[in-house]
C-alpha cells in the first residue's frame, strides 16, 4: 500500500511539473509567433513592394551607393554595427543578450537594400529579427538564462515561418543550426507551435507559402547514381560560397576600413557589375529566376557564378539581407545546367541543386530534407533525402555562419571538442 502511495506521489510531481512546462512554454509560444508573425508579415510585404517598385523603376538601382551609406547611418545609430546573424548563434550557444535595437536596424537595412537592387535574401534577416524579438521576449517573461537560449531559438523558428511558409523547417532549421550534432530538442514543442502561429497570421495576410511544382525520375540504380554525382557537385559549389564569403567579409574592410567609403564603393560596384551581368536578374532576392529553373527548367549557365559575385560583394560591403535564399539560387541554377549533362531532368536537377547548396551552406541536414518534402511536396523525396546527405558529408566543415559549431564529425562516429576547447 505504501509503494502505491509512494508511486502516486512521485507521477502526480512529475505531472506537476510537466505541465507547469507545458503552460511556460505554451505562454512563450503564442507571445512569440504572434509578434514574429505579425512583423515578419510586415517584412515579407514590405521587400515584395520595394521588390516591384526597383522592377517597375529601373533607376533605382543607381541609388545603391546612397542606400549604403544610410544603412550604415541606421546602424551606427542603433549600435548594431557588427551585429548580425552570428550574434543570435550565439545567444543560443552561451546565452550572449540579444538588442531589441536589431529588429528596427535589420528590417530597414534589408527593405533599403532590396529597394535599390542588392543582391541579398531575406531569410538571414528572418533569423536575426526572429532570435532578438525571442530573446527579449524570454527575459520579460523573466525566463533564466538556458530558457532565453529556447526562446531565443522559439524567434527564428517563427519568424522564418513567416517568411517562407515551412513551419516544421523552419522549427528544425533553428534548433540544428546552431550546433551541427546537437539539436536543443526541448525547443522543439514551443518553437513549432510559435512557427504554425506565425505561419497562420502570414496566411491571414494573404501570403502564399513557397511551393514549386516538380516532377522526378523514377527511382532506379541509374538515377540513383547520377543524383548521387549531382549533390557532391552541389557540396563544392556550397563550399566555394561559404569560403568565398568569409574571404571577402574579412579582405574587403581591410582593403576599405571606413564603413562609410566602403558602403558606397561597395553599392557603386554593385551597380556597375549589374549593367555588366544584366540588370535585374541578380538583384535582389531572385525568387523569378529560381521558379523558372525548377518548374521551367530555364536557366543561363553562368547563373550561379553572377548571382554568387554579387551575393558576397553585396553582403561584404555593409549592405543587409540572407544568404538562404541566394543558396536556393545558386543551387537552383546550377543544378538545372549541370543535372541535365548527367542525364538527369533539368526541373529535378534544380531542385536538388536547390536544397543540397541550402545544406552543404548551411550543415542542417535533416531540415533540408524536410525542406525539400515541405517545397515540392514530396515529389522524389528518397532521392532528396540522398542527396542531401551526400551533399552534407562531403561539404566539410564550412558554414556561412562563422559562428555556428561542429559537435560530431561529419565522417565519422566521433564527438568534436567545441571552439573554444581547441
Amino acid at each position: 500500500m505504501w509503494k502505491i502511495k509512494e508511486w502516486f506521489l512521485h507521477y502526480k510531481e512529475a505531472i506537476r511539473v510537466s505541465l507547469l512546462a507545458l503552460f511556460r512554454w505554451t505562454l512563450l509560444a503564442v507571445c512569440t509567433g504572434v509578434l514574429c508573425g505579425g512583423i515578419g508579415t510586415l517584412f515579407h510585404l514590405a521587400v515584395e513592394w520595394v521588390t516591384e517598385q526597383r522592377t517597375e523603376q529601373v533607376w533605382l538601382l543607381w541609388l545603391l551607393p546612397a542606400a549604403g551609406i544610410a544603412i550604415t547611418a541606421l546602424y551606427k545609430a542603433t549600435g548594431c554595427v557588427g551585429k548580425g546573424t552570428n550574434d543570435v548563434l550565439r545567444a543560443v550557444q552561451d546565452g550572449s543578450s540579444v538588442t531589441p535595437w536589431l529588429v528596427p536596424a535589420i528590417f530597414l537595412g534589408t527593405v533599403l537594400t532590396h529597394l535599390c537592387g542588392g543582391s541579398a535574401g531575406r531569410e538571414g534577416a528572418a533569423l536575426q529579427m526572429g532570435g532578438s524579438i525571442g530573446w527579449n521576449i524570454g527575459r520579460v517573461l523573466h525566463f533564466n538564462n538556458h530558457d532565453c537560449r529556447t526562446a531565443t531559438v522559439c524567434g527564428m523558428a517563427a519568424f522564418f515561418s513567416a517568411l517562407f511558409g515551412t513551419p516544421l523547417t523552419a522549427t528544425l532549421f533553428a534548433m540544428m543550426v546552431v550546433d551541427v550534432g546537437l539539436m536543443l530538442t526541448v525547443a522543439f514543442v514551443p518553437g513549432f507551435l510559435a512557427a504554425l502561429i506565425a505561419y497562420s497570421i502570414s496566411l491571414k495576410a494573404g501570403i502564399a507559402p513557397t511551393r514549386f511544382v516538380m516532377e522526378a525520375p523514377p527511382l532506379d540504380a541509374r538515377t540513383v547514381v547520377r543524383t548521387a554525382v549531382l549533390a557532391m557537385c552541389c557540396a563544392v559549389v556550397a563550399v566555394i560560397f561559404c569560403q568565398m564569403l568569409h574571404f571577402f567579409e574579412h579582405e574587403i574592410p581591410k582593403l576599405l576600413p571606413n564603413p562609410w567609403v566602403r558602403a558606397a564603393a561597395g553599392g557603386a560596384a554593385v551597380v556597375a557589375l549589374s549593367y555588366l551581368m544584366g540588370v535585374g536578374r541578380y538583384n535582389g532576392a531572385g525568387m523569378d529566376v529560381i521558379m523558372d529553373a525548377v518548374e521551367l527548367e530555364q536557366a543561363l549557365p553562368w547563373d550561379f557564378v553572377c548571382k554568387m559575385v554579387l551575393t558576397v560583394l553585396t553582403l561584404s560591403v555593409g549592405f543587409k539581407g540572407g544568404e538562404v535564399v541566394p543558396s536556393f539560387y545558386i543551387g537552383a541554377t546550377f543544378g538545372c545546367v549541370v543535372g541535365p549533362l548527367l542525364g538527369l531532368p533539368a526541373g529535378f536537377s534544380a531542385a536538388v541543386g536547390l536544397v543540397c547548396v541550402f545544406c552543404g551552406a548551411t550543415n542542417t541536414l535533416v531540415a533540408s530534407i524536410v525542406l525539400a518534402a515541405e517545397l515540392f511536396s514530396g515529389a522524389g523525396f528518397e532521392l532528396m533525402a540522398l542527396a542531401c546527405g551526400l551533399s552534407y558529408m562531403f561539404s566539410g566543415y564550412h558554414s556561412l555562419y562563422s559562428s555556428q559549431g561542429f559537435r560530431t564529425s561529419k565522417l565519422f562516429s566521433e564527438f568534436l571538442q567545441p571552439k573554444e576547447e581547441k
